[in-house]
């Protein structure tokens, strides 16, 4: 996938389980970058602090895509 997608998981329960069994980890939100598990809300916000997010979401988007601030 070349693009950025949100999906709600809390809508469908089957969607939140096996997103849940599928990464062996049990909470909500997480993120994924090209299919791999980057993790919680937590390693998210620590990443984004050390001012790593912007790099890894660039290296994951097409050549030119806007990754925000």
């Amino acid at each position: 996938m070349n693009a950025l997608e949100d999906v709600d998981v809390l809508d469908d329960d089957r969607l939140r389980e096996g997103v849940k069994a599928y990464s062996n980890w049990p909470t909500i939100p997480r993120l994924y970058v090209n299919g791999e598990l980057v993790g919680g809300c937590d390693i998210v916000r620590e990443i984004y602090e050390a001012g790593e997010l912007r790099g890894m979401l660039a290296k994951a988007l097409p050549s030119g895509a806007d990754v925000g601030p």
